[in-house]
């Protein structure tokens, strides 16, 4: 019999998992960055930077203190890697054995990540990489003068993302947001286990970080963008076992979806009365219905819409309040004036009259973040006049 919560424990759960219900839910600095990856499972990696990059967005909105040195840091020390969760992400060091299946099956032809690969030239690669050291795609020859996008990259950097995915290379550091690789052997700590999981492990890996990084999860959510039936299987499997172990228990959403659940899903911690500007790739808004269904919250970027079809703009960001999420903006920081632009701002729930205070807080800590000195109130919406008093 599935067990009863309100929404809003649902919510306080879900924030709780994800570490934003308060401030410094994993403390400050580089070791906080650690562990805020570690509870997460992964921060997904994304190149748009109209304001600062996802990944690096992600955690600064869970560790106040976050400069983006760190999570550079943590690649250098070893102890987080670059590779493919349901997208390019960075993901803990201690989970390196769980990324095996999917090089092993890259690599002998279960699956493929281009459609074509030029063996020959990988071999050429990993050669001078094993004799030079790290190198960079820049580092190799172009043969290839077509200028038509990342789609058409030159043979040389489609062989190093090819080495990448089957796992003869890893990624040691970016220059510039470019890649550096080297030999695997070489960037993976000595003490690492290279033990390729069963189906079965690795089911119970989807779903032990699902439920550690947002507490409760629908059926589909385990297997969000991961494709085949095996896996789903071996998920089902899995999830019956753990509810027979009173590991998980069922329970229903307000909306009247079950969803697998933590045991320990109350909390008595209270949310905090502050703003928190998320990513568009934030952990806790990526899957998108699971989302909708936890929060009330229809979310949708709009970047790859045409200009046209956009009704809240072309990069809007959730806005996190207490324990709700109440709306959203659209920023793009202006590097050369390092200004700030809010382009729109629109709230979509009832706030108290504390609530621009609070945005108005977070949006200089956001400022800074991008290394902005002057936000500029670009939109003249009734919510951005209540903000002015503010800011």
């Amino acid at each position: 019999m599935a067990n009863s919560y309100t929404a809003a424990q649902f919510r306080k759960k879900a924030l709780l998992c994800q570490g934003l219900l308060r401030d410094e839910s994993f403390g400050r600095g580089k070791n906080a960055v650690l562990k805020c990856i570690e509870q997460l499972g992964y921060v997904q990696i994304d190149t748009i930077s109209v304001v600062e990059r996802a990944h690096h967005h992600v955690i600064w909105s869970r560790v106040p203190n976050y400069q983006t040195h760190m999570l550079d840091d943590l690649v250098r020390d070893k102890q987080v890697f670059e590779y493919w969760f349901h997208a390019a992400a960075y993901l803990p060091m201690s989970q390196f054995r769980y990324v095996l299946p999917r090089m092993h099956a890259i690599k002998s032809g279960e699956k493929h990540w281009f459609a074509n690969t030029d063996r020959k030239l990988m071999k050429k690669i990993l050669q001078r990489i094993n004799q030079e050291g790290p190198l960079m795609a820049r580092d190799f020859a172009d043969n290839n003068n077509s200028q038509n996008g990342w789609w058409e990259w030159k043979p040389a950097k489609q062989a190093l993302e090819q080495l990448f995915m089957e796992g003869d290379l890893m990624v040691v550091e970016r220059r510039g947001f470019q890649k550096v690789y080297d030999l695997t052997e070489r960037a993976l700590p000595a003490e690492i286990s290279l033990a390729v999981p069963d189906i079965a492990e690795q089911a119970r890996y989807y779903i032990e970080t699902t439920i550690r990084s947002y507490g409760f999860a629908t059926l589909k959510s385990f297997t969000y963008l991961r494709k085949g039936n095996a896996i789903r299987e071996a998920v089902k499997e899995q999830l019956q076992a753990m509810l027979q172990q009173n590991q998980l228990v069922m329970a229903e959403l307000p909306c009247g979806t079950p969803v697998y659940c933590d045991p320990q899903l109350i909390t008595k911690k209270r949310p905090q009365s502050r703003v928190v500007v998320l990513s568009p790739f934030d952990n806790c808004v990526i899957q998108r219905e699971r989302c909708h269904k936890t929060f009330d919250y229809d979310y949708q970027i709009e970047c790859y819409l045409p200009a046209p079809k956009r009704k809240f703009g072309y990069f809007c960001l959730p806005l996190l309040y207490k324990d709700q999420l109440v709306g959203r903006i659209d920023c793009k920081a202006d590097r050369k004036t390092d200004m700030l632009h809010l382009k729109s701002l629109h709230v979509e729930m009832t706030v108290d009259d504390a609530f621009y205070k609070h945005l108005a807080t977070a949006l200089e800590r956001f400022l800074k973040f991008n290394n902005a000195t002057e936000l500029a109130l670009d939109c003249k919406s009734k919510n951005s006049r209540l903000l002015s008093k503010h800011v």
